[in-house]
């Protein structure tokens, strides 16, 4: 008979709502899984990797418009 926890914390739950960058994150990280040819193992490269990817792109999306000076 396997014992049973006595222990009566709750489990840890994911947040109700989901940045929009941490979705792109994670869904990014699984096509860098499915492209290594979902090899296990490199769970932390990926989610690293799509992060500097996804905040980079974020970053460069945020930048305002040079706009060019007049002559």
């Amino acid at each position: 008979m396997a014992a049973k926890s006595k222990s009566r914390e709750p489990l840890p739950r994911e947040p109700k709502s989901v940045s929009d960058a941490e979705e792109k994150i994670r869904l990014r990280a699984y096509e860098l899984y499915e492209r290594r040819g979902r090899i296990n193992g490199h769970a932390l490269d990926d989610w690293l990797q799509a992060e500097a990817e996804v905040l980079a792109k974020k970053k460069r999306g945020s930048r305002p418009v040079e706009r060019q000076k007049k002559s």
